[in-house]
């Protein structure tokens, strides 16, 4: 197993950060490695926002529901779905520009989290631990007023990052079994028992105490109601009409 693999797996999200902060110097570098990822047809599709004033960060951990460690980490970035730059810059060039068509949002999702990702995996790899905020979309409209996001631009999430103040465990991932299908998609309801008293053990015997569930019982919020049905009117607000 080569030292990235072992990287990768050894991913756990950190909440604790000591108060050592993270230099202009590493941050650039890390932003350059999440550059270095795949991008649909070279769009880069995508701003990170810094958020370095304390009343704003403090702001947005109330906003992404009272997650203290936004306010708390070393650095903590917002990460953007950007159609603003290429649409703008495609259009100077004389093309007639149709906006808010549904791939659009597709590829500005999907560049912002595969650029993201890698400078997840490039903060581990310098030491550093990570933590991403899905609770901005909670209220997408008041963060990015506070950002003073265009339209556009929408933010997907945040990342805490700074240098761990403790060593939880790896959350156990579903088998490959269930994972990795051949030829075509078959049912994985086996695989999904097994990992179900795996992740119950885990819960169970973890630092810093037991907890008596599965991974199908903690998708219950998931599903039972209506998450964040705010978020299609926000992104046609946006100018992400879905088209």
């Amino acid at each position: 197993m080569t030292p990235t693999i072992e990287l990768l797996k050894s991913h756990r999200s950190i909440r604790k950060f000591t108060d050592q902060p993270l230099s202009r110097a590493l941050l650039e570098t890390l932003i350059e490695a999440g550059q270095a990822a795949a991008t649909s047809s070279h769009v880069q599709a995508y701003s990170v926002i810094h958020v370095k004033n304390p009343d704003n960060r403090a702001r947005i951990a109330e906003l992404a529901g009272g997650q203290s460690y936004v306010a708390t980490c070393g650095a903590f970035l917002v990460f953007c779905a950007d159609m603003k730059r290429p649409t703008e810059a495609a259009e100077r060039t004389g093309a007639r520009v149709v906006r808010g068509m549904t791939e659009q949002l597709l590829v500005a999702s999907v560049d912002t989290a595969l650029m993201a990702q890698n400078v997840a995996v490039a903060a581990e790899s310098e030491g550093l631990g990570i933590c991403y905020i899905g609770g901005i979309r909670n209220n997408p409209q008041a963060i990015s007023e506070l950002l003073a996001l265009p339209d556009q631009v929408f933010p997907v999430f945040g990342m805490c990052l700074g240098y761990p103040a403790h060593a939880p465990d790896v959350k156990p991932r579903l088998p490959v079994a269930a994972i990795l299908k051949e030829d075509r998609y078959h049912d994985d309801q086996a695989a999904v028992e097994a990992y179900d008293a795996a992740m119950q053990a885990y819960y169970q015997s973890r630092k810093g105490g037991a907890k008596a569930t599965t991974w199908s019982q903690n998708l219950t919020p998931l599903f039972d109601t209506k998450l964040r049905p705010h978020m299609h009117d926000f992104l046609v607000a946006r100018g992400f009409e879905m088209k």
